[in-house]
């Protein structure tokens, strides 16, 4: 069978299957990954919104909440941002997840602790993990079923950790160096909740899909982003991975069914977007071309590569968030500068958040239901502490 007609075979079996789990008639609901041009373009008119007010504007009040130096082996350098959507296990609603990237000498990619903490002012940090299958943990993105995957530079793996802090299963190839990951919802009943995971050695976009009509398995979807090949706190790639479909990381299911991920890439200072993300089903649909400006897509009627913006303000990119009403909060760690930005690229908003000569901000996550409620955490690996900007 021909290649393209896998894929097509792929993308329709799935709808099928989870059109019937859904409704028991078979009919494929509107909001189904489709692997035709009519589909794609009827999925295309739900988007991200544009919403010129700033938010991060409003944002005046900067919060420390707490160092994150794990109290066990001291472990320090925080780096990814995670909010905990419900209680289970040591889990706890509200709480935040904060990897550890340095160890007690401060060597950089050998820290091998997650962190959580109550995001109320002068928190004390406890361990939710340790696990050397984590060292130089970079990444902890947790699913709607409170499940950990956890990503570690040096580990060369992405860990799926329970919600008792228990190491279950590691993914190995094509995942090499591991440079964060992120997570993304169920677009409806049934179908798989995707993990993506940026890698440092390779330029690949890594992705599984898990749990509904997941197959559990990991694969390279995109491939091409430009890496710098540095170690440590230098590695630059596709790292600031973030998605949308109307609804914060961590919710169960989706809203919008916009379906769009977001990559930062700092070694381009560029930020892009793939459409239709959970119908990346086969090995390098995309490339993306070096500089990051070009991009070459197999299948163009479902899933592509946008840019969003390229250069400045834009330095080193490494982490970023989306707030409530789709907008983009992107860390630069060349200049400890937060930039807000319309899912077109059009800046809103810059925010010096550490005048430090040193990079030191690796770590976003945001909250909120709109407007008027959002607040952004962030972790300062200069200080060693976790920062809430709130109104």
């Amino acid at each position: 069978m021909p290649f393209s007609n896998i894929r097509t075979a792929l993308l329709t079996a799935g709808v099928l299957l989870a059109a019937s789990a859904c409704n028991g008639t078979g009919a494929v609901p509107s909001s189904a990954p489709a692997g035709n041009a009519d589909a794609a373009g009827s999925r295309a008119a739900v988007a991200s919104p544009a919403d010129t007010k700033s938010i991060l504007k409003l944002l005046k009040k900067d919060v420390a909440i707490g160092s994150t130096v794990d109290p066990t082996n001291g472990d320090m350098g925080p780096r990814a941002v995670t909010v905990v959507q419900n209680n289970f296990g040591k889990l706890k609603k509200g709480h935040v997840l904060v990897c550890n990237f340095e160890n007690s000498s401060g060597t950089a990619g050998d820290g091998t602790t997650i962190e959580q903490l109550d995001p109320a002012p002068s928190s004390k940090p406890t361990t939710f993990v340790e696990n050397s299958k984590i060292e130089g943990c970079d990444g902890d993105a947790i699913t709607g079923g409170d499940q950990v995957y956890a990503t570690g530079l040096n580990g060369g793996v992405m860990s799926w950790i329970n919600q008792t802090g228990k190491l279950k299963k590691t993914y190995g190839s094509p995942i090499t160096e591991p440079l964060g990951d992120g997570d993304a919802p169920p677009l409806y009943l049934y179908s798989p909740e995707y993990i993506y995971i940026g890698n440092a050695d390779t330029g690949g976009l890594d992705s599984i899909s898990l749990g509904g009509y997941g197959t559990g398995k990991v694969m390279e979807v995109v491939k091409g982003f430009d890496v710098n090949k540095g170690s440590g706190w230098t590695a630059l790639g596709p790292s600031g991975i973030a998605y949308w479909c109307g609804v914060l990381p961590g919710s169960p299911t989706c809203s919008n069914k916009a379906d769009v991920l977001y990559v930062a890439d700092g070694a381009c200072n560029a930020v892009i977007a793939i459409s239709h993300a959970s119908a990346l089903l086969l090995k390098d649909e995309i490339t993306i071309q070096p500089g990051c400006k070009k991009f070459t897509c197999e299948y163009s009627t479902t899933t592509c590569a946008t840019l969003v913006k390229a250069g400045s303000p834009l330095d080193k990119p490494v982490a970023m968030a989306i707030l409530p009403n789709g907008n983009l909060i992107v860390a630069n760690t060349g200049t400890n500068t937060l930039v807000e930005m319309t899912p077109k690229g059009q800046v809103l908003d810059t925010k010096v958040v550490d005048t430090s000569k040193t990079a030191g901000i690796f770590g976003l996550a945001a909250i909120g239901k709109s407007d008027s409620t959002t607040a952004l955490f962030y972790t300062d690996t200069n200080t060693n502490t976790l920062h809430e900007l709130e109104q």
